[in-house]
């Protein structure tokens, strides 16, 4: 036999062992490979490379490259592919400067990966310098290469670069649109992914599996109600899409932002099938009404059912058990999560516990657990402990916290507004001025809170002291009815409040908060 002739016959085996995934049947063809003295052959080694890659066996993968006397760009392309696909983000911007600095050039094959490794890694000027060779080296017509383009720019939030890629392109698939879509909802701007989504429908393109997600996004995001039930309409005309279980947890997701839990619920119920997102999508939603004990009650039939709270379930428990007043059953559920070694106790995880603690009372407890966490403190964690000094007026905390968050986000006015509040709900009107001077010294202001509501498809939007809505005064009148009805009966009445704990033990070593003595106490209504 010979020798052209083996080379190819191996060449056909590790092709199809690449395709079928047959690592086994790869490594036996390797191994004769090398006992025939068949290598250095540039066929084979790239032949060997790309079944180790498509096999995820990046190791042997790196050694067959490294030992490529001759590398083609297929070579260089296979390995960054490889690594970008497996999340290896700095190994595949390792190789591709290793292909650089021999004078290689990207093609439109290496590009796309890049721009995916430069979203990974969340390096925009890399993803500009790349936006600058697609242009230079002439892949701008390329559809492939123009989606991951626009993809990159929506992905990294810089949505006005994204708008100019994709008003550029001649022919606009749908991942083009999907990206677009999905840029502007990231950014926030739902408004203009639901217009997005309008122009697709008319320019004829077709929805795919993350082209309904995106929108029912949007929908959620801007409460937008109305459109969202039209998506669901046309997501029951098709089968397909009905019984997909990401387009389910979508319609969970934006029915609750929306205020509909009824809807909510309705889906998850009529879902044919259920994975761990939906689970733990419609525990979140119940936690986001302050339904606590529902989610406590679906939290514990998931387990039932034999599927394991991952690190976002046990997220979204804690936060509903905190937003509902669960303190007993949030707290054993965080202590389960330090006991058990399946999962490992997230930045999010201390930040839930910490905001358990602090909503009703428990700041020095609370601190304490994040002096003992083993990793760094976030700003998410120090502000729960901040927004629970605020509620209970505590300044030796709310200070500490404060300063902490002051070098974490120097640039956030929400922390300077909280200690501001404390000052003020003490009297302390020296610490309100040095704090309101040093916003001014950094140049920072209160941005308004704002809420809005659709009605017959037009956003209304109102700030919070301010009359910029054309009907403010009319809104006006009857909220001054309420005012004067509400101080009618301050004066006149004295409300009984049927329970209040005059003392409470926080007992870490039982994991449970339990009340020793408990009075009644009638008071005013401030």
């Amino acid at each position: 036999m010979s020798l052209s002739h083996s080379t190819s016959r191996f060449s056909f085996v590790l092709r199809s062992c690449a395709q079928s995934y047959a690592i086994a049947q790869a490594k036996q063809a390797h191994a004769q490979i090398l006992i025939h003295g068949f290598l250095p052959h540039l066929t084979l080694l790239t032949d060997l490379l790309l079944v180790y890659c498509k096999c995820g066996f990046l190791h042997d993968a790196r050694n067959v490259f490294d030992k490529m006397a001759h590398r083609n760009m297929h070579s260089w392309n296979i390995l960054i592919a490889s690594y970008v696909h497996n999340s290896f983000y700095f190994d595949a911007l390792n190789v591709f400067n290793e292909f650089r600095h021999l004078g290689f050039l990207p093609d439109h094959y290496t590009l796309p990966q890049m721009f995916k490794a430069s979203v990974g890694i969340g390096d925009a000027y890399l993803g500009k310098r790349l936006h600058c060779w697609t242009i230079k080296l002439g892949f701008v017509g390329y559809v492939v290469v123009g989606s991951t383009v626009l993809d990159f720019y929506a992905k990294c939030g810089i949505v006005g670069d994204a708008r100019k890629v994709f008003d550029d392109m001649i022919f606009k698939d749908t991942v083009s649109w999907n990206s677009m879509i999905s840029g502007y909802g990231r950014a926030g701007v739902y408004m203009d992914a639901l217009d997005c989504f309008k122009r697709m429908l008319l320019e004829g393109a077709n929805m795919d599996f993350m082209t309904i997600p995106s929108v029912l996004n949007a929908c959620g995001g801007e409460g937008d109600l109305r459109k969202g039930k039209e998506i669901h309409c046309l997501v029951l005309k098709s089968p397909v899409f009905a019984a997909d279980v990401a387009v389910g947890n979508s319609l969970i997701d934006m029915y609750s932002k929306c205020g509909s839990l009824l809807n909510s619920e309705k889906v998850f119920w009529n879902m044919s099938r259920l994975n761990i997102v939906t689970w733990t999508t419609m525990i979140s939603c119940y936690g986001a009404h302050g339904k606590g004990e529902k989610s406590l009650v679906l939290f514990n039939k998931m387990k039932d059912c034999g599927i394991q709270p991952n690190s976002v379930t046990l997220t979204a428990i804690l936060a509903s058990c905190s937003h509902a007043g669960y303190i007993n059953e949030g707290w054993r559920i965080f202590q389960s999560i330090i006991s058990d070694n399946k999962v490992e106790p997230t930045v999010e995880h201390y930040a839930c516990a910490v905001d358990l603690l602090s909503r009703f009372g428990f700041l020095k407890e609370a601190f304490l657990l994040i002096r003992n966490m083993k990793v760094k403190a976030a700003a998410s964690i120090w502000g729960a402990l901040l927004s629970g000094c605020m509620i209970h007026r505590n300044l030796e905390f709310g200070e500490i916290a404060a300063n902490q968050l002051f070098k974490l986000e120097p640039t956030n006015p929400s922390n300077f507004i909280a200690l501001i509040s404390i000052y003020e709900s003490l009297g302390m009107t020296h610490g309100v001025s040095l704090t309101r001077e040093k916003m001014r010294d950094l140049g920072l202001t209160k941005v308004p809170g704002c809420s809005c509501i659709i009605i017959d498809g037009i956003v209304h939007k109102f700030y919070g002291g301010g009359n910029s809505h054309p009907l403010a005064l009319r809104i006006s009148e009857p909220l001054n009815s309420v005012r004067q009805a509400a101080s009618y009966f301050r004066s006149n009445f004295i409300w009984e409040r049927p329970f209040f704990w005059d003392l409470v033990d926080f007992s870490a070593s039982k994991g449970c908060v339990t009340k020793r003595t408990m009075t009644n106490v009638a008071f005013g209504v401030a």
